[in-house]
């Protein structure tokens, strides 16, 4: 049997990485999506279980010490980790492993999945992605401005992946992300 691929999408926050996905998902159910575990609130209409496992703190440094992540990361405040569980296992048994992962986390699991597809969204413009950003209204502006700022290094280092789609228009970005994971 063929082991499975694992893709990562990643980019900076706001440019559209959960919309993407979601939409792959939807259309190619054969993917199998690796839900993280975060320390952030969930936001309205996020569900525990689905969107991420949502924990505290002391839960997620546990999860740490007991080697439950493939990468972890600190982000903006915030801890994500990425659960080792299924992931091995589903790859194992040659079914695709979609991650949806920051950019500090996709470069880790790069390192101990060198021949993970991994794929950058980028925003159209800095502007763009602070609107995206507001008219999100999940966050207070001072964490807007952490997040933009972060943005511009990671936009910086989108070349050390696969692919870079810059996510301007919906249907263009999907179809371009489709034909990288589906080639």
């Amino acid at each position: 049997m063929n082991s499975g691929k694992l893709i990562v999408i990643t980019g900076p926050s706001g440019v559209g990485k959960g919309t993407l996905v979601e939409h792959l998902l939807w259309s190619h159910p054969e993917l199998y999506l690796s839900i993280s575990v975060t320390t952030r609130s969930p936001r309205p209409h996020e569900e525990d279980g689905t969107n991420y496992y949502f924990v505290n703190h002391e839960k997620f440094h546990q999860m740490i010490e007991e080697d439950t992540f493939l990468e972890w990361a600190e982000y903006a405040g915030n801890y994500y980790g990425t659960p080792k569980s299924s992931i091995k296992s589903r790859l194992n048994q040659g079914e695709n492993v979609l991650l949806e992962i920051e950019v500090i986390g996709a470069r880790k699991i790069k390192k101990s999945f060198p021949d993970a597809l991994t794929v950058f969204i980028l925003p159209p413009s800095l502007d763009e992605l602070e609107k995206r950003l507001k008219t999100r209204g999940t966050e207070l502006p001072e964490v807007i401005l952490c997040r933009l700022e972060k943005a511009k290094v990671e936009i910086a280092a989108s070349d050390e992946f696969d692919y870079r789609i810059v996510n301007d228009e919906f249907e263009i970005t999907i179809e371009n992300l489709e034909r990288i994971i589906c080639h």
